[in-house]
């Protein structure tokens, strides 16, 4: 089955988002009172926060950004346009991450207080392993709490690693707590 292209947003008001598809056909609408597709109500919305409730979601896409580009230096990651980003050239250096909205939005404008986000980075190495050695989010160093414990102290030869990252904000500040991982696969 093809799927429809996403062409338009209308924010009617504060509480209402519609989504409609190219032909102007209503794919979602979501208000104060649930989410809506053209069949009907969804989900209804949770009155203590906002929130939607019982949601059953099946088959979800990510936007990828798959690029003949070498990890070095500081890679902008824009949380807005991709979930995935693999760079599929040998990197030529360790590299810091910078977490942010888009070019123009911050990560802080784009995160609310006690949601998280996830995002894998997928650096290709060649013989000589390069590795992510710093994380930033909107320019401002954080300290990832890395899975197992330790930071990764260098990449995997001739392989490509995976970095996990799930972003929390945990306050206006902002403040953030970063889970991350790297996985080897070759």
């Amino acid at each position: 089955m093809a799927g429809t292209l996403v062409t338009d947003y209308l924010q009617t008001s504060a509480n209402t988002l519609t989504i409609q598809n190219a032909t102007g056909g209503l794919l979602f609408l979501a208000n104060t009172t649930g989410l809506y597709n053209s069949a009907g109500l969804l989900s209804s919305v949770n009155q203590t926060n906002g929130a939607l409730a019982n949601v059953t979601i099946t088959g979800i896409q990510e936007t990828d950004n798959v690029s003949a580009t070498a990890a070095t230096g500081t890679i902008n990651f824009d949380v807005l346009t991709q979930s995935v980003l693999y760079y599929t050239t040998n990197a030529s250096g360790n590299f810091t991450l910078n977490f942010r909205g888009n070019a123009g939005q911050t990560f802080a404008n784009t995160a609310i207080v006690g949601t998280s986000i996830s995002v894998t980075f997928l650096n290709t190495n060649g013989a000589t392993p390069y590795y992510n050695s710093a994380v930033t989010i909107d320019g401002a160093s954080v300290s990832p709490k890395w899975q197992g414990g330790s930071a990764p102290a260098s990449g995997n030869a001739s392989a490509v690693d995976a970095y996990n990252y799930v972003i929390i904000k945990t306050s206006a500040t902002p403040t953030y707590t970063v889970l991350a991982s790297q996985t080897k696969f070759a």
